[in-house]
């Protein structure tokens, strides 16, 4: 497997959701799934920190472009998440929304990115 930047950028993205979804297990009163969940994500960010290493310095700067697109994707998902759950729940279930909105926007990410893939 080879270090590209849109797999970077991947990584980080599910760096954010695991992050997001933190407060859900900590509010929850969940502590083994939390202290699971935070020694993945310490896994996942050496692994992040790992493959940003590997990238060739042409990969390096294509980053910051797909960073961008990420919080893009990352706003989008949570505006679509407050969307569905603010007639019906309100700001009231906030862990769930930030957990969820998250994951929405890294999986329209990857989408896109696999979409402009496709179509070059």
């Amino acid at each position: 497997m080879t270090a590209n930047s849109e797999r970077l950028s991947i990584l980080v993205g599910l760096l954010a959701v695991m992050l997001g979804t933190l407060p859900r297990y900590l509010y929850g009163g969940h502590r083994s799934q939390l202290l699971l969940l935070s020694l993945a994500a310490v896994a996942v960010a050496l692994v992040a920190a790992s493959h940003w290493r590997l990238l060739a310095a042409e990969a390096r700067g294509e980053v910051p472009a797909l960073l961008r697109r990420l919080g893009i994707g990352l706003g989008v998902g949570l505006a679509l998440m407050g969307a569905w759950y603010a007639p019906s729940q309100g700001w009231v279930a906030w862990p769930r929304l930030l957990s969820h909105g998250l994951t929405l926007g890294l999986l329209l990410h990857v989408m896109g990115l696999w979409w402009k893939r496709e179509s070059a």
